[in-house]
């Protein structure tokens, strides 16, 4: 039986249509680009800086999410099966995900670890919420600013080595977040020689300043989360409120990603100035604000720490937290 022309017109349309709703990209994302994969907010930031509107880019672990026990979703298998490039920070930090990249990755694409190819294994740190015995070192690089640096680094290399085409572009990009970087990292050294030395010591709840720490004249005295992540025992709960009252530390630090009843015990019991603010893979301010970056992250992080502990935040003025590529 023949269809009559109009109705075979429609048909055709209707088939072109749900063809191209399958098929296209969605507004702000074109053809041929780059698929790239990342785990926590603060690298994937880092990734979007350098590869701005050349790549598609993926980040794995929701914001506010507690990257150390996130497991990725069997509908992430899907993206992963089709990426080109999958960027991690590594040291154990996304193990399960690596898990899953390492079963459903397509053939020839890659997997670029920023720690594991930022310090040797004589760096690795051991602490408190990851000692030697578990045998997973702090994954926290990326707080330390020469090492986001490096990171921006290994990613332009990977990207223009994938995608020579758009090389250009990305070396622009990273110079430009590079400069900044350098400028966050000098002014975090001045701000820190505004702090009384006795106040230059950190206590925390997670432990995720063991890198930052030495980088900037400061020392990590303690972490209150055990390293199985869960809340601390009464009995070490005491001995933190000891150690405190003996150093007399003005504040203690909590987190956003991990809030913690136990901490706002300690700064009661002791007097210390209990601060909730600190974040270390989530980014401040909501998506599409300047702050809503690396770079707004660290800098809503050093100046609650620097003011907190007696110092000025002022060196921190005037550097642009924006993203130097949408």
């Amino acid at each position: 039986m023949r269809l009559p022309r109009a109705l075979v017109l429609t048909v055709a349309a209707c088939c072109a249509l749900a063809l191209a709703l399958t098929v296209l990209p969605s507004a702000g994302v074109g053809q041929g680009h780059l698929k790239v994969v990342s785990s926590v907010a603060p690298i994937a930031n880092l990734i979007q800086n350098v590869g701005g509107s050349r790549i598609d880019l993926l980040q794995l672990i929701p914001d506010g999410v507690d990257s150390h026990t996130f497991e990725p979703r069997p509908s992430d298998a899907r993206a992963i099966s089709e990426a080109d490039l999958f960027v991690l920070n590594g040291l154990d930090l996304e193990a399960p995900t690596l898990r899953m990249i390492n079963a459903n990755q397509k053939p020839g694409s890659q997997i670029l670890l920023l720690a594991d190819n930022t310090i040797t294994r004589d760096q690795w740190i051991f602490d408190f919420s990851f000692p030697e015995s578990r045998g997973h070192p702090n994954p926290h690089l990326w707080l330390n600013v020469a090492y986001a640096r490096h990171y921006a680094e290994l990613i332009r290399d990977k990207l223009v080595e994938m995608d020579p085409t758009n090389a250009d572009y990305y070396q622009a990009n990273a110079a430009q977040l590079i400069a900044r970087l350098d400028q966050l990292d000098q002014a975090i050294m001045t701000a820190v020689q505004t702090v009384p030395p006795q106040n230059r010591r950190l206590l925390t709840y997670h432990d995720s300043w063991a890198y930052w720490a030495p980088r900037y004249g400061f020392e990590v005295i303690g972490a209150i989360q055990p390293s199985d992540f869960s809340e601390p025992r009464p009995r070490d709960v005491a001995a933190i409120v000891d150690q405190i009252r003996r150093e007399q530390l003005p504040a203690i630090f909590g987190s956003e990603v991990f809030p913690s009843p136990v901490l706002e015990v300690i700064g009661r019991e002791t007097g210390a100035r209990f601060v909730d603010s600190l974040r270390d893979d989530e980014l401040p301010g909501a998506p599409g604000s300047p702050e809503h970056s690396y770079i707004g992250m660290m800098l809503d992080d050093m100046r609650t720490i620097m003011t907190a502990l007696g110092g000025s935040d002022a060196a921190f003025d005037g550097i642009d937290p924006s993203n130097v590529a949408s």
